[in-house]
C-alpha cells in the first residue's frame, strides 16, 4: 500500500485541528491593550498546542518519508495518533479558559502524554514493517527526546496539581526541545540513497 492516501488524510485532520483551535480564540470586546489581557491565557494556551502541532506534523512528515510500506497496523497506529491530535483543541480550550487551572493543566499534559505515546507505537509500527533494515530503525538511534518527553509530560501532570506555572514551564520545555529540527531522519535517507 502507497504512503500518499496516509500523508494526505494526516495532513488533513491536522489542518483541521488548527483550525479549530484558532477559532476557539474569542475576539476582544473593546478596542485597547486592556480587553487583550482576559484573552491571554487562551492566547498563550493557542500558541504552545499551535507549536505542538507544528512538531508533530513535521515530524510525522519525516516519519513517514522514512517509511517503506504501509500496512494496516501503521493505518490504526496513525488514527491513534490523529485522535490523541483531535483532542488538543479541547484541552487547550479548556486549560486556557479556565487560566491554566489544575486539572485542565493535568488534562492538557495527559493529552500530550498520549500523543507522545501514540507517536512512539506509530515509529515501532513502521520500523516492525520494514524490517530490521528499517531506514527509521537505524536513524532513531537511541532517541533520547522520545524517551524522555513522556517523563517530562508525566511530571508536568503532577506538578499541575501543586505548581501550575511548573507545570506550564515543562510543557514549553518540552515544546522548546523538540523545535530544533530533528535531522537524524534526513540524514540517514541521504546517506542511503548516495
Amino acid at each position: 500500500m502507497g504512503k500518499g492516501r496516509l500523508e494526505a488524510f494526516s495532513d488533513g485532520v491536522i489542518a483541521i485541528i488548527i483550525t479549530i483551535m484558532v477559532l476557539e480564540l474569542k475576539v476582544p470586546h473593546g478596542a485597547d491593550l486592556e480587553a487583550l489581557k482576559p484573552l491571554m491565557p487562551n492566547f498563550l494556551s493557542y500558541v504552545l498546542s499551535f507549536i505542538y502541532v507544528g512538531i508533530y506534523w513535521n515530524n510525522h512528515h519525516h516519519l513517514l518519508h522514512a517509511a517503506k510500506h504501509v500496512s494496516g497496523t501503521i493505518l490504526w497506529a496513525n488514527l491513534n495518533l490523529l485522535f490523541w491530535l483531535s483532542l488538543f483543541p479541547f484541552t487547550t480550550g479548556w486549560m486556557g479558559e479556565n487560566h491554566f487551572a489544575p486539572l485542565p493543566s493535568a488534562a492538557y499534559g495527559f493529552v500530550l502524554l498520549m500523543a507522545a505515546i501514540s507517536y512512539y507505537l506509530l515509529q515501532r509500527c513502521i520500523i516492525t514493517a520494514d524490517g530490521q533494515s528499517s531506514v527509521l530503525k537505524r536513524a532513531l538511534g537511541t532517541d533520547w527526546k522520545g524517551k524522555l518527553s513522556p517523563l517530562f509530560n508525566i511530571t508536568a501532570i503532577g506538578a499541575s496539581f501543586w505548581a501550575h506555572w511548573l507545570a506550564q514551564f515543562i510543557y514549553v520545555l518540552v515544546a522548546l526541545v523538540w523545535l530544533v529540527p530533528d535531522k537524524r531522519i534526513e540524514r540517514i535517507i541521504i546517506q542511503t540513497e548516495e
